[in-house]
């Protein structure tokens, strides 16, 4: 028998938990990266739009700094409101187990999860407020009245199935 086998009881335990600093800080890592790879995405398919329309030579596009911030800006402000407002995860929460909601439990509604992205984006040092809150919230659930819990998604029964009748090494 291998020594794993506490491990999957470990996510049962911690579901319904409010998250803390280091799970929260490596999802907004995770989601750092999806926002950066949408937006060269995006710069690299506008390029290829100017491609189409002008013609050949193809050439990226150099934007000044501030259509650049901006559209970072709204890449990461739809990409997180967004995923909050549809399934209360992004990416990175997905990865860590984590979801967003508001403190009902519901999901939270549009201008709610708009506003906690911008607050995450302009202020996050909020999240330095998690060690020091009973309820481990950042400035930005206090503000919104938002919570941060462990739920991580159920495994397919076939997954679970193939991996409880799988033999040990």
């Amino acid at each position: 028998m291998n020594g794993d086998a506490a491990a999957p009881d470990v996510p049962r335990q911690a579901r319904g938990r409010p998250a803390g600093l280091v799970s929260r800080l490596l999802a907004c890592g995770i989601d750092a990266l999806v926002v950066a790879l949408l937006g060269v995405v995006l710069h690299l398919g506008a390029s290829a739009l100017v491609l189409v329309v002008t013609g050949p030579p193809f050439r990226t596009l150099d934007p000044p700094a501030w259509v650049t911030a901006a559209c970072g800006t709204a890449i990461a402000l739809s990409y997180a409101a967004g995923s909050w407002v549809t399934t209360g995860r992004t990416a990175g929460g997905q990865v860590m187990g984590l979801r967003v909601s508001a403190r009902s439990g519901r999901l939270l509604r549009a201008a709610p999860a708009l506003l906690r992205a911008a607050l995450c984006l302009a202020l996050p040092a909020g999240l330095l407020w998690i060690p020091l809150s009973r309820r481990n919230a950042s400035v930005q659930d206090v503000l919104v009245r938002s919570t941060v819990i462990y739920d991580w998604t159920p495994r397919s029964p076939a997954v679970s199935a193939y991996r409880s009748n799988a033999p040990n090494p």
